[in-house]
């Protein structure tokens, strides 16, 4: 992970909204994840050979709802990047209800708490 002086703090907040994020997808539905997430936020990515995934999050929390809770999952943040006010991740997961995946999220800091603003995966 990406640190630098001064912004532990910051990492640690950031890595408490992953963490909603993930177990979310563990544990329930989209609106135990929901408060990772701004309410602009966006998601973008491909199945197979089609974007399937291309705009407002509410996409994604659809599909988590009608996929269910991913109890087998095993995800891990690979990567935090701190740059004041703004921030980048990426984590892994494996065995997503049977589906591997590499997340890389934006997030900003809005009225002093870190919020996700884009998700985009890749599906392998």
């Amino acid at each position: 992970m990406t640190v630098k002086v001064g912004d532990i703090g910051e990492l640690d907040a950031i890595t408490e909204v992953l963490h909603i994020y993930m177990k979310g997808a563990k544990d329930g539905t989209s609106a135990d994840m929901k408060p990772a997430f701004a309410e602009q936020a966006t998601i973008f990515g491909y199945v197979g050979g089609d974007l399937a995934f291309q705009g407002n999050i509410s996409t994604f929390f659809e599909w988590h709802d009608k996929n269910g809770s991913a109890k087998e999952v095993k995800a891990r943040i690979t990567n935090i990047d701190v740059v004041g006010t703004v921030a980048h991740a990426r984590t892994e997961a494996e065995n997503w209800t049977g589906y591997k995946f590499t997340d890389l999220f934006l997030l900003i800091k809005l009225d002093g708490r870190w919020k996700i603003i884009n998700k985009v995966f890749h599906l392998h």
